[in-house]
C-alpha cells in the first residue's frame, strides 16, 4: 500500500467466533476499529458450513461491513475457496488471511477476490487483506517478501500455531515475556511489514482478564513500531484503542517537533528542550501526527 492509501483505524482488532451470532454482534456493537468474524480457530470442523452461512447473513444485516473483517481458513486448509464464495455476496470490509507462507499466498487470495468481487458487483479491489505470517516454519522466512503484495493493510503474528508446529510446550519465559523463537516472530512481522509499507498488528494476548499487563504490553509494542493488536474479548479493546492512540503530550510534542523543522528550513538538525533533533525525529513526529488524525 502508498503513503496515500485511506486506510481505516486498525487499534483493535477483535475476533468473535462465526458460528455464534450473539457474539458476532456484541463484538461489532463495540468499540473496535475491525471485528473479524472468524471461520477458522474458533469454529469446529463440522460447524463451519453452517457458520459460513451465518457469517454471510451476519454482514448482509449490517450497515457498517466496512469494518466487519472474515477470517478465512488458510490455504493449506482446502476450505480456502468455499469460505469465499458463500462470504463474499455479503461484502466483508477485509479478509483476514492465516498461516500466509508468502506473498504468493496473497497474490492467490487477490485473484479468487477479483474474480468474487466481479461476480457480485463490488468494486474492483475494495476488500482489503491482512495476513498472518509467522504461523509455520516456512512462513517466518517469508515475513520479509510482501512488499507490493496486493491488497495488503496489515501484517500480524502469532505464537500458537508457531509452538503447535514446533512441538514446543513452552512460549513464555518465567518473566511473562515471549521466548526467542516468538520474540523473533514478532521482529520479523515488525520489519515484514514495515519493508512492506503496511501496518504492523501485535498478536493477541490469552489473559482478557489481566488487563494492566494487556496496556503494559501494547504501549511496549507500539513503543517498538506496532499500530495495533489483536484482541480475544471485548473487555479488551478500550485497553488497545487507549494504549495505540497518542495522548495529547505526545501530540504536542510532536507537533513542536513540525514546528522547529518549519522554522529552520533546510536544517540537518534543530534544537528543542535541550535535545538536538534530526531529520528521523521529523519523520517520527509526522507519522505520529498522520496516525492521530
Amino acid at each position: 500500500m502508498s503513503a496515500n492509501d485511506t486506510r481505516p483505524k486498525m487499534r483493535s482488532w477483535l475476533f468473535a467466533p462465526g458460528d455464534s451470532e450473539k457474539k458476532m454482534g456484541k463484538a461489532a456493537d463495540g468499540p473496535a476499529d475491525i471485528v473479524l468474524l472468524d471461520l477458522e480457530d474458533s469454529v469446529m470442523p463440522e460447524n463451519k458450513p453452517a457458520a459460513r452461512e451465518l457469517v454471510r447473513d451476519f454482514l448482509g444485516s449490517r450497515d457498517d461491513r466496512q469494518r466487519l473483517w472474515v477470517r478465512i481458513n488458510p490455504l493449506s486448509s482446502g476450505e480456502t475457496r468455499t469460505d469465499l464464495d458463500v462470504i463474499m455476496a455479503s461484502t466483508p470490509g477485509g479478509i483476514f488471511l492465516p498461516k500466509a507462507e508468502g506473498r504468493e499466498d496473497v497474490e492467490m487470495l487477490d485473484e479468487w477476490l477479483t474474480g468474487l468481487e466481479t461476480t457480485h458487483g463490488i468494486k474492483p479491489g475494495a476488500t482489503k487483506v491482512a495476513a498472518l505470517v509467522t504461523e509455520t516454519p516456512k512462513a517466518m522466512f517469508h515475513a520479509g517478501d510482501y512488499e507490493g503484495a496486493p491488497r495488503l493493510m496489515a501484517m500480524s503474528w502469532g505464537a500458537e500455531d508457531l509452538s503447535s508446529a514446533l512441538g514446543a510446550r513452552i512460549q513464555f519465559r518465567p518473566d511473562g515475556g515471549y521466548m526467542p523463537t516468538y520474540e523473533l516472530a514478532r521482529s520479523l512481522c515488525l520489519l515484514g511489514a514495515a519493508a512492506a509499507g503496511v501496518a504492523p498488528i501485535e498478536t493477541i494476548q490469552a489473559d482478557f482478564r489481566d488487563l494492566d499487563r494487556l496496556r503494559e504490553r501494547a504501549l511496549m509494542v507500539r513503543g517498538q513500531g506496532y499500530r495495533g493488536m489483536l484482541a480475544i474479548h471485548p473487555a479488551q479493546v478500550n485497553v488497545i484503542n487507549e494504549a495505540f492512540t497518542p495522548s495529547e503530550e505526545e501530540i504536542a510534542h510532536a507537533r513542536a517537533v513540525v514546528e522547529a523543522f518549519a522554522a529552520n528550513p533546510g536544517a540537518g538538525t534543530v534544537g528543542l528542550d535541550g535535545a538536538m533533533l534530526d531529520r528521523p525525529h521529523l519523520a517520527l513526529a509526522q507519522a505520529l501526527l498522520k496516525s492521530a488524525d
